[in-house]
């Protein structure tokens, strides 16, 4: 990705957290899907997995690689990026260097009098400011979002294309912030840019110093920036599924590694909690249809099962980190779908990963 996009580097740990092996023949596994029974292998096949990594109580239990993909191989996370950003965030609120409850014009005066106004950092994290931008369809290259990705720098740039910072100023709202819940990824792009303000650091050094390192990441990662070195907060993180499991693993063994505190265990724990209504305000949304009941958005997660504590990290062309307390689990996943968004491979993702935290958690 950095060879077609600009990048910053993320800096991994000088000595990184050891991922015992002991690997399990999980191929196997059946688990139905479209009124089919189906092998856990043809999960990899049928939805281009590229890279998969499986840890059942701290130790690897499945490792795939598709061709040309290695250990070493770095991926861009697409929007399980908002994860990562959101930790780094809750962190930082935990220190004191930002507060959730604070507007965002506090820390960003320049989008006093726009549309931001009124908006909290909580909302951010939440999803629930009023800003239009309309993902509802990746492949509409004349939609709001696709415009927004291009000015970002995802895309060939038009030379009338504004700023990202006055892309982001200009964007209007069609309700009242915290009224509601919509999956709108320029909104942890705004978060990202609060985050550099609130640090006075690129959000590459942050997330290198804050997260990276003490986590025990064992490879550099590139954020991708677009023009003046704005941070792809949203989608721009390039990994190897390693580290993906390492992150994930933070968040199972509540923010600590080896009991030495990385990110604050409240933060973790608030990820699955009901905070101001989330579960009513996402089950009005037209995600809710394809999760379930009592489904929420929080911290920028999407939390499958509030009263277990599972939750999950999505982004489009298949990328996913799964938190799967019952079991003990963390699945770290990159694809390659053809379309961003596939519902079949979506419901066959799920139904198979239920199953595998299933026969984990019964082993």
């Amino acid at each position: 990705m950095r060879e077609l996009i600009p990048s910053a580097r993320v800096t991994a740990s000088p000595s990184p957290r050891e991922l015992p092996r002991s690997p399990r023949d999980l191929m196997d596994l059946t688990f139905e899907h479209a009124g089919r029974d189906h092998r856990f292998a043809d999960l990899l096949d049928a939805t281009d997995v590229d890279a998969m990594l499986v840890v059942h109580r701290g130790e690897v239990v499945l490792e795939h690689y598709d061709e040309g993909v290695g250990p070493d191989s770095r991926h861009v996370a697409q929007s399980v990026t908002k994860s990562v950003v959101a930790t780094v965030a809750g962190t930082c609120i935990h220190r004191g260097l930002l507060d959730a409850t604070e507007h965002v014009t506090s820390y960003l005066p320049e989008l006093v009098a726009t549309s931001w106004d009124g908006a909290t950092v909580q909302q951010l994290l939440d999803m629930r400011t009023a800003t239009m931008f309309d993902e509802s369809d990746y492949e509409d290259p004349e939609s709001e979002s696709m415009r927004g990705f291009r000015i970002l720098g995802w895309l060939a740039r038009r030379p009338d294309d504004p700023l990202p910072h006055e892309y982001i100023a200009e964007l209007r709202n069609d309700g009242e912030h915290g009224s509601r819940f919509e999956y709108r990824s320029i909104i942890t792009d705004v978060l990202g840019w609060v985050l550099e303000r609130v640090s006075g650091k690129p959000l590459a050094t942050l997330l290198s110093e804050v997260l990276w390192q003490p986590m025990g990441a064992a490879y550099d990662a590139d954020l991708l920036v677009g023009p003046l070195s704005f941070p792809l907060a949203s989608g721009g993180l390039c990994l190897t599924v390693e580290d993906l499991a390492r992150f994930g693993l933070l968040h199972l063994e509540g923010g600590s590694v080896d009991g030495r505190e990385v990110v604050p265990r409240a933060w973790v724990e608030s990820i699955t909690r009901d905070d101001d209504g989330l579960a009513e305000s996402f089950a009005a949304d037209v995600h809710a249809e394809t999760f379930p009941t009592g489904a929420f958005y929080h911290q920028q997660w999407w939390v499958l099962d509030p009263p277990a504590g599972v939750f999950t990290g999505l982004g489009i062309h298949g990328q996913q980190v799964l938190v799967h307390p019952p079991s003990q689990t963390v699945v770290a996943k990159f694809s390659s779908w053809t379309h961003p968004i596939d519902d079949d491979h979506v419901a066959m993702s799920a139904a198979a990963l239920q199953a595998l935290c299933d026969h984990l958690a019964a082993s």
